[in-house]
């Protein structure tokens, strides 16, 4: 037969045959197709295999979740200072001491304990009134002049001119500075704790004695107008129909609790209306949200501290002389207008009292004057409560540890020494009375208080001295109130070091259950040869066991044994019992055991990072610049990166390992610029974040670097996925148009939040209040509608190329080609890579959204360098390897800092929670904090997966066992973090900087590990899952013949 002539039918069925045998030959070997016969059957069978090893995975590190709950869970409620709260209460009719026999107790209408001088009070709260806000300042004083000066002058005008009728004094705050824990001060007296253990504790209700109470009792009609969170802590207190409460969480609102209390209070101090009530409690918000919003040098602060004058000035003249008027700070705000630390600013209020009666005085000339600065003659806010109860005739709450003030009692002429030593008797035994108690039900010695019953011996025998004078001595007098100011002061320090109580038992729980699951963690992610998504299925399986046997236990012993504390025993046998559970599966597993002493520079590199981070915050100044500690970090892995890519043999590989090295450093060093000191690193830190250091808002200026991100970010995405050949599909509308959009929205919306702030178009703040909500739910919508229903449902990012074959079409990108043409997959290198990083960058949208204008930048920076270290472990071969999860941690924590956080109660954004609504909605409005405060590390903990998935072939087996690793060497690295804080924070426990430094570390620490791990578990490893379906429904799943052989030879040597 000729070469030309055709071919006989049955040999040209052969050739075809032939022919279409090789390429599916081909195709299998690449992974395009199914090797077995039944290409939809295999499919199938592995997708099933697939969803239960996955679905395992999750319980797994569910679990892991679960022992880290339990281990926080037994430190922290043995570590946050817990008081005993006791049941008695004081009554009208059973003074503390016998008392003169001049006088009769038992009589409200005349005075329990103490003839009373007022029948009636306004007591009003200025939420966060700092003192230095009441004091003038002079024009020519050197200090730079603030918004906040000379704008609220009615409190030292009416202290300097009436010094009869009213007194200024600093008002010291005990931390935490919150509201909560400051309202349960002003009306218990006592001192406050993270924890009140109690009998009858339930919710935030104040069951112990308290002003409140004593009012009711004494059938006071009680009436209050403002911050709901009184409700919370009195429900049921307050006459219903002239009670008006506002939400006080929506820090973004200036006006409408403060026009809501006067819109009610002026008139109920009406002549015509004071007989309906006794006394009213009011509460105005809008000094602490301007705080807040603005920071305290701002115009904004000054218009509501002028309002504030304004208000008190009408009081004053609506006001009768038989009602006393009260206004204070409940706690102070630092120089951005936060609030929660201990610093000067935040614990130094401002109280002022005022009567029409002119019944108040000074003990000495050199008093006339309020006191220029809150460090002169302050007085601490559990002080009010025994003045109230006196001058309002009411027995004192029997937990009060507070003392008299003197210019209450002094009279006017400053000399009425009787009436100063009787009520600082009243108090000081009172105060016994409740010591005394308070020893017996908790079985202390009297050793313990040996020093202040001395002074309380000596007290007794002055004041008796002055009993036994017919016509005492201002000199007898002075003496014994002094005898027992000293008592109550010496009781004070006790009771301060004797409620820093810490349950070590509980502690030490916790501290042994983080420590053995981070070395079950540490085998888990490193100590292991073999798949993890073959290996799990036998430690969960294990430690479930384990724990519901625990858990039983537990439950038995604490039933058994009324003794054992019920939450202890139980939270410690369910983790003991997980983690037994989970130590036998090892045990099972154990000639699979590893070292896990790191064999290369890049595992010693992980090891030393985590390490020396860790024992660093054994020192506060450590702990204070971590920072910049980190910054060094994330600059010398970019610097050994760099080092290790020009080793590496082919070209493109040193050249792109060069260059994204370099510019992952660049990018720390420019996002290093975003910066908020915190008061600690001052005068060598100058922050960045916000407009100015007395600053909550953005400059003008930097409301364009959301835009920046928004042009330039998708683009930059946009190349790593044009180099792969994977922008295709999907991924071209989300990345040029969708996500481009919705940065654009976000940047747009913080636009408008200034010109709100600002007044930029006055007369419209609603319209422009109304359209920056709407723009911020529309960006929400396009990240979770669109973004999130895309990832779901797109297919992979893949195009098919058909074209004429040619000398250089061989690639690992052409699947089939003969001596004409060549077939070819774009995208097909780097399929499940671009396929999961989709999700970061929905992720990236939600978390962008809630970032002030500097921390949109510094997480568009975050990202960058996500796609950059892909790059780089790729290049240099270190996808497996432990340096990529670790670098992520130090990233995220890194990030946490540049997006205007510092681990303190001050610096949380709380204003994010209402950025795309008015009010608060739980659990949305946590859930957006949540996301402003942590949105680095959720960031960063998404990404893990792609580590592993970063340019790796569609069918490469074990690839979810690599996932699995690596995410669990990410929380490793958490997990360390966290124990190293805990425990210091344990070890130090007694130190100075304890509440200042070591325990919000602590604390922060813990809450991210938390976070992270629900986000491991049901963001990243459902992502995968998703990610994994999309590309096996194109190339089918990897076998699974080795991992079932696996287990059989498992099976003959165990």
């Amino acid at each position: 037969m000729e070469k030309g002539d055709p071919q006989p039918e049955y040999e040209g069925i052969a050739a075809a045959f032939a022919k279409a045998k090789a390429a599916k030959e081909r195709e299998e070997a690449q992974g395009v197709r199914a090797t077995t016969g039944d290409a939809a059957e295999a499919t199938k069978r592995g997708e099933v295999h697939f969803k239960a090893a996955h679905g395992i995975l999750v319980a797994f590190f569910t679990l892991l979740l679960l022992l880290h709950v339990l281990g926080i869970y037994l430190f922290t409620s043995g570590f946050l200072l817990t008081r005993l709260v006791l049941d008695q209460k004081s009554s009208c009719a059973l003074p503390p001491t016998d008392l003169t026999s001049s006088y009769t107790p038992g009589s409200p209408e005349s005075g329990c304990w103490h003839p009373k001088t007022f029948n009636k009070a306004v007591v009003i709260i200025v939420d966060a009134l700092r003192y230095d806000f009441t004091i003038p300042v002079r024009s020519d004083r050197s200090e730079k002049p603030h918004h906040f000066h000379n704008a609220i002058p009615v409190f030292h005008e009416t202290a300097v001119e009436n010094p009869n009728n009213a007194f200024l004094l600093p008002f010291i705050a005990d931390p935490p500075t919150t509201t909560l824990q400051r309202l349960k001060g002003l009306t218990t007296g006592t001192l406050p704790t993270f924890m009140d253990a109690g009998s009858n504790f339930a919710g935030t209700a104040i069951d112990e004695d308290n002003l409140v109470d004593q009012l009711r009792n004494t059938s006071k009609r009680i009436v209050h107008l403002g911050d709901d969170t009184w409700h919370a802590l009195f429900p049921g207190y307050f006459e219903t129909n002239l009670t008006h409460a506002y939400d006080s969480f929506n820090v973004w609102d200036l006006h409408t609790v403060d026009n809501g209390v006067n819109e009610h209070i002026f008139p109920l101090m009406q002549s015509s209306n004071t007989s309906t009530w006794d006394v009213v409690f009011g509460h105005y918000l809008g000094v602490d949200h301007a705080g807040h919003r603005y920071g305290p040098d701002h115009p904004a602060m000054t218009a509501k501290l002028n309002q504030m004058d304004q208000v008190f000035r009408k009081m004053i003249d609506l006001l009768d002389d038989d009602t006393l008027l009260v206004v204070m700070g409940d706690h102070g705000m630092d120089v951005k207008g936060d609030h929660g630390g201990e610093s000067d600013d935040e614990i130094e209020a401002a109280l002022w009292m005022y009567s029409k009666k002119g019944l108040f005085g000074r003990s000495s000339p050199a008093y006339a004057m309020p006191p220029q600065t809150a460090k002169e003659r302050p007085v601490a806010q559990i002080d009010l409560v025994p003045t109230l109860s006196l001058l309002l005739g009411l027995p004192i709450p029997f937990n009060n540890l507070g003392a008299p003030i003197e210019e209450a009692f002094i009279g006017p002429k400053g000399d009425d020494y009787m009436n100063l030593a009787t009520v600082n008797r009243i108090t000081a035994a009172q105060i016994h009375r409740y010591q005394q108690e308070y020893a017996l039900v908790r079985g202390h010695d009297d050793s313990i208080r040996a020093s202040s019953l001395a002074l309380w011996t000596a007290a007794n025998q002055a004041g008796q001295s002055v009993s036994a004078s017919s016509n005492p001595s201002q000199a007898q007098l002075s003496e014994a109130y002094s005898a027992f100011v000293a008592y109550q002061k010496e009781t004070l320090r006790i009771c301060r070091a004797l409620w820093a109580r810490f349950d070590i038992s509980k502690m030490l729980s916790g501290i042994s259950i983080l420590a053995v699951s981070l070395v079950i963690l540490g085998v888990y992610a490193r100590g292991l040869d073999g798949d993890r998504s073959e290996l799990t299925p036998i430690l969960l399986t294990r430690g479930l066991v384990g724990t519901v046997l625990g858990g039983l236990v537990g439950l038995g012993c604490s039933s058994a044994l009324p003794s054992l504390a019920r939450d202890h025993t139980i939270a410690a046998s369910t983790a003991l019992g997980g983690i037994l559970g989970i130590s036998h599966g090892l045990w099972y597993l154990r000639r699979l055991l590893v070292s896990p002493i790191p064999n290369s520079i890049w595992g010693w590199a992980s090891v030393i990072f985590t390490v020396a981070l860790s024992a660093g915050f054994a020192a506060n100044s450590f702990t204070i610049w971590e920072d910049e500690i980190l910054l060094f970090f994330l600059s010398t892995f970019g610097i050994l990166m760099a080092l290790s890519s020009l080793r590496q043999a082919k070209p493109i590989d040193k050249a792109l390992g060069c260059y994204h090295s370099i510019l992952f450093t660049v990018l720390a060093r420019i996002a290093s610029v975003s910066r908020l000191c915190r008061e600690e690193q001052m005068p060598y830190c100058k922050s960045t974040y916000y407009a100015s250091v007395t600053s909550s808002t953005s400059s003008p200026w930097q409301l364009a670097i959301p835009y920046i991100v928004a042009l330039c970010l998708p683009t930059f995405i946009r190349t790593y996925y044009s180099n792969t050949r994977n922008l295709q599909g999907s991924a071209v509308i989300w990345l040029d148009f969708v996500l481009r959009f919705g940065l654009l929205l976000s940047a747009a919306y913080w636009t408008l939040d200034a010109a709100d702030d600002g007044d930029w178009w006055a007369g419209h703040g609603e319209l422009l209040k109304t359209t920056k909500i709407v723009v911020a739910q529309i960006t929400i919508g396009l990240a979770i509608a669109f973004g999130y229903l895309t990832f779901a449902w797109a297919k992979p990012f893949l195009s098919i190329e058909t074209r004429a074959r040619s000398a250089q079409s061989s690639s690992a990108d052409v699947i089939s080609e003969d001596s004409n043409t060549s077939i070819t997959i774009l995208g097909y290198a780097n399929v499940h890579g671009s396929r999961y990083a989709f999700l970061i960058t929905a992720w990236l949208l939600l978390c962008i959204l809630v970032q002030k204008p500097m921390g949109a930048g510094a997480l568009g920076i975050a990202v960058w360098q996500i796609f950059s270290l892909f790059e780089m472990l790729d290049t240099n071969k270190l996808s497996d390897t432990a340096i990529g999860p670790v670098v992520l941690g130090l990233l995220g924590s890194f990030h946490f800092f540049k997006t205007g956080h510092q681990a303190t109660l001050s610096s949380i954004q709380w204003e994010t929670a209402f950025i795309p609504m008015r009010t608060i909605r739980y659990p949305w409005s946590p859930l957006l904090v949540i996301l402003n405060s942590f949105g680095a590390q959720i960031l960063c903990a998404v990404a893990v997966p792609a580590i592993a998935l970063w340019k790796q072939p569609p069918r490469k087996k074990g690839l979810l066992g690599d996932i699995a690793k690596a995410l669990a060497t990410h929380v490793l690295f958490y997990a360390v973090i966290n124990l190293a804080t805990t425990m210091w924070a344990g070890h130090l426990k007694r130190h100075l900087m304890l509440y200042r430094v070591f325990s919000p570390r602590f604390m922060t620490g813990a809450l991210v590990l938390l976070i992270v791990d629900v986000v491991v578990a049901f963001v990243a490893l459902v992502g995968a899952r998703t990610s994994f379906l999309s590309v096996g429904e194109v190339f089918g799943f990897a076998s699974h013949a080795v991992g079932r052989e696996a287990k059989r030879e498992r099976k003959e040597w165990m």
